[in-house]
């Protein structure tokens, strides 16, 4: 990076560490997990930054628990964003999941416009902007995470910290942007938009979810001029002329450390175990979160569907599905995890002969370990959610894929734009449509299977999660938009045959910054 930057200050709403109440007293502090965490712990570590966020508990006690973290060897500074309960309730289980994520993941019918949401949000975003004010200056970039805080830098300006343009400050959305007649239906639509253009620099996941924020600015702020810019990159100037930058910046993830995992002998072991006890079988793997836009359901119907109408692969295959617990004491994620297991049991029940059971399902966290043995030596992976910012579970996969597996994907998540190449894109909303993808790819040749695989190892070792960290700071400093990060090869294009596979650890350079 040319242009001095001091520090770089992450702002998020969780910190990068998980406290756990002792019976005793006190908090055992541990290092959080995640792709965030993995990307710019590293980048904070070696430039000495920041991170502000919420503790993840409203104990009182938690802030100086947090600052202890600090002497512990973290690499560098925590600066805990305190939240009552009644915060809480209503900013991050109110506004935040129950407005925001479904509407920006297009179901607007699970949205609860409860009034009472948007005071809380606005006013737990300014605390935000407050820890900023407090504990930033004009040397440091702020670089602001996802919808939780999408009014952070408006309300940094109605602290003034915006005066002779003292902080850089960036945002980027982790979760897709909805199209302009989904968006409309937010009674706050026009002051998250103005939020939003409160910002340097807006970074979104895929070219789908720039153009959907640009179709909204141009039909509900009218006096923002748009000007067009490369395929992933655009400008925009509000009425005061402020100038703001928008791009595209696909997340990865750290293909090296999951591709020597693959390779290490304890996952090898732990690979033999699992189809020891599954033998002579094609195992098929899904690994979500519980959460409504997984398309869990619509996938244990797809293969009730195969193997009703192709009666050749009972007994042939085994479908593992992982589920993530989250968010447990939310009714809707209760009756959901009851549908699924629901389903299950009636899929279970209706094919399962002697010695051989449809589907192995598994309601826990899977040790680090364990995950990528189950990637290692299931033939296919089927990631089918209904809508994703980017899915990450399916660039693991293909990290962790030695033997040439099969990818299903949904072609609603934002990993489909950079891995369409080489996955089979199916609409998780077909059942049967998602069935016949599933027995293309248990009948694939092995030629066609490992082409498709090397294209997407390929795709997934040059655009990593340390990319991503380095292409936005890039943009965030570029003179102008001629120098905006070159990003076209995010539109894919038909692999050059002649393209060397992908070395098993790509160069990163997140260090460099």
């Amino acid at each position: 990076m040319s242009d001095p930057v001091r520090r770089l200050v992450v702002v998020s709403n969780r910190l990068p560490i998980v406290l756990r109440a002792r019976a005793s007293g006190g908090f055992d502090i541990e290092r959080g997990q995640g792709g965030l965490v993995t990307a710019l712990a590293p980048v904070l570590g070696n430039r000495g930054g920041l991170w502000i966020g919420w503790p993840g508990t409203t104990d009182e006690n938690a802030a100086s628990a947090v600052r202890a973290a600090d002497s512990e060897g973290v690499g560098y500074e925590l600066e805990p964003v305190p939240l009552s309960v009644e915060e809480l309730d209503r900013y991050y289980y109110g506004f935040s999941n129950e407005i925001l994520w479904p509407l920006f993941h297009d179901m607007p019918d699970r949205c609860n416009y409860d009034p009472s949401y948007w005071p809380a949000y606005r006013q737990v975003n300014a605390k935000f902007a407050r820890a900023i004010v407090d504990n930033t200056d004009s040397e440091d970039y702020i670089w602001v995470q996802d919808y939780h805080l999408l009014l952070v830098a408006e309300e940094l300006r109605r602290l003034g910290a915006d005066a002779d343009r003292q902080r850089r400050v960036g945002f980027f959305l982790h979760i897709p942007f909805p199209p302009l007649d989904i968006f409309m239906k937010l009674p706050w639509r026009f002051q998250v938009l103005q939020g939003m253009l409160a910002y340097d620099l807006l970074g979104f996941q895929t070219a789908r979810d720039l153009r959907n924020f640009l179709q909204c600015v141009r039909a509900l702020m009218p006096r923002v001029h748009v000007v067009a810019g490369r395929k992933m990159g655009a400008t925009l100037t509000t009425p005061d002329q402020r100038e703001l930058r928008l791009g595209a910046f696909p997340i990865g993830i750290d293909y090296g450390k999951f591709t020597r995992s693959a390779r290490s002998q304890q996952v090898a072991d732990r690979a033999w175990y699992i189809h020891e006890d599954l033998p002579e079988r094609k195992l098929i793997l899904g690994v979500d979160r519980l959460d409504y836009t997984k398309g869990i359901p619509h996938r244990i119907r797809a293969l009730a569907d195969l193997l009703e109408r192709y009666p050749e692969h009972r007994r042939q295959l085994t479908f593992i599905q992982v589920v993530v617990p989250s968010r447990t004491e939310v009714p809707e994620y209760q009756e959901l995890k009851s549908e699924v297991e629901r389903l299950v049991g009636e899929v279970n029940g209706r094919f399962t002969v002697s010695g051989w059971t449809p589907i192995h399902y598994i309601y826990r966290p899977l040790e680090h370990e364990e995950l990528i043995a189950y990637y290692r030596t299931c033939e296919l992976g089927l990631i089918t959610p209904l809508k994703d910012g980017m899915n990450l579970v399916a660039k693991e996969y293909c990290a962790c894929s030695l033997d040439d597996g099969v990818l299903i994907m949904s072609e609603f998540a934002g990993a489909a734009a950079q891995l369409q190449t080489g996955a089979l894109l199916v609409n998780p909303f077909d059942i049967q449509g998602t069935a016949d993808a599933i027995h293309r790819a248990i009948t694939m040749r092995d030629e066609e299977r490992r082409s498709r695989m090397k294209r997407l190892r390929r795709v997934v070792a040059r655009q990593t999660v340390f990319w991503w960290v380095d292409s936005f700071l890039q943009a965030a400093i570029a003179r102008d938009l001629a120098s905006f990060p070159e990003v076209d090869y995010f539109v894919p294009q038909p692999p050059r045959e002649d393209h060397p596979a992908p070395a098993d650890e790509p160069a990163t350079t997140s260090s460099q910054l």
